[in-house]
C-alpha cells in the first residue's frame, strides 16, 4: 500500500486494509471505481469515478481489479486527479 502524502499533508492512497489509516487522521474514503460483471459473465472495471476509462471486459473478476488497481496507481495515485 503506497502512502502519499502531499506538500499540504495530506494523504493520498488506494485503500486497502493493510495500514490502519484512523491513527494518520480522520480519512475521507471515496470510490475509485465499479468493478461489475457484464451480461454475458465477464468483468468490467469502469474508472468514471476518477474520470478515468471503462476498462476490459476480462474473463475473471481478479483480472478486472488488477487492471483497476494498476490504472488507479499510473493515474490517479500520483497525479491527483
Amino acid at each position: 500500500m503506497d502512502l502519499i502524502v502531499t506538500q499540504s499533508g495530506m494523504i493520498r492512497c488506494i485503500y486497502d486494509e493493510t495500514i490502519e489509516l484512523l491513527p494518520l487522521g480522520t480519512p475521507e474514503i471515496s470510490r475509485g471505481s465499479h468493478v461489475e460483471p457484464t451480461r454475458d459473465g465477464l468483468w468490467t472495471a469502469d474508472l468514471s469515478p476518477v474520470a478515468g476509462p471503462l476498462l476490459g471486459p476480462f474473463p475473471q473478476r481478479s483480472a478486472a481489479l488488477t487492471a483497476e488497481q494498476d490504472w488507479l496507481n499510473q493515474h490517479w495515485l500520483l497525479t491527483g486527479r
